[in-house]
């Protein structure tokens, strides 16, 4: 599958991945900060964005091969990949599976693995959705995104209403394969180099969870956002620019 994407910038090619549940448009801040070093490009993963939501991805190989795909396409890759939360969990699975694509792996605010009810809680978020509709899964969603700062300030309104609106089915097919991800015993053979950046108070995968990726990856590195939330290329731009400037270079 080709995906909606944007590009835009000049210089060494970058790939944006955006988490579950929102799309390209919310990654266009922190785009726009790294296009200045970079040629930079931002996809909307399957069934998310303007991307087509069918055939139903089932794993995060199959979304993994969409990215392949269009870069393929495009003549993007190789490239260095920056992943957040569920991007993140793409963005392994494509330098596993398509090792070829990726020059440099850049893990954000997302595990490798899950505990058996960490497994359970994933899946429940898309079938909750499925049942009883978006709203029902939206303030635990913001709680765990944003701060209550932002929060307040409404900052994170746009990405209220984009969630409250988005077809239940991309976000279940996303938590699917959230829930089963367990690229851990395999991140050994990554052989580009790798940073793992956590945000300081994620409540979703904080920085502990982040850190498995850069231990379990040869010579990686590792980063935390101080102040940085789950969304931190929302809340943080600058800072989780400058994090990916001083790992990437010129």
């Amino acid at each position: 599958m080709i995906l909606h994407h944007a590009v835009e910038g000049a210089g060494r090619p970058l790939l944006l991945l955006h988490p579950v549940g929102i799309d390209l448009t919310f990654l266009a801040p922190l785009a726009a900060l790294l296009a200045r070093r970079y040629r930079v490009m931002r996809m909307d993963l399957r069934g998310h964005g303007a991307s087509p939501l069918m055939p139903l991805a089932h794993d995060l190989g199959d979304f993994a091969d969409d990215v392949h795909e269009t870069l393929l396409h495009t003549g993007f890759g190789p490239c260095a990949v920056a992943g957040f939360s569920f991007g993140g969990m793409v963005a392994q699975t494509l330098a596993l599976r398509h090792a070829g694509d990726v020059a440099a792996l850049i893990a954000c605010a997302g595990p490798c693995t899950q505990t058996p009810e960490g497994r359970l809680v994933a899946a429940a978020r898309g079938t909750d959705a499925l049942e009883r509709g978006m709203g029902a899964v939206l303030e635990a969603a913001m709680d765990r995104w944003f701060t209550p700062a932002f929060r307040a300030s409404g900052a994170a309104a746009a990405a209220e209403k984009h969630l409250r609106e988005r077809d239940p089915r991309g976000w279940a097919q996303g938590w699917k394969a959230i829930a089963a991800i367990d690229t851990l015993p395999h991140l050994a053979r990554v052989a580009v180099p790798t940073l793992g950046i956590a945000g300081e108070l994620d409540k979703s995968s904080p920085p502990h969870i982040v850190k498995m990726i850069a231990d379990a990856v040869p010579g990686a590195r590792f980063a935390v956002i101080p102040g940085a939330p789950h969304m931190l290329f929302i809340e943080k731009p600058e800072a989780v620019a400058q994090a990916i400037e001083g790992f990437l270079g010129p």
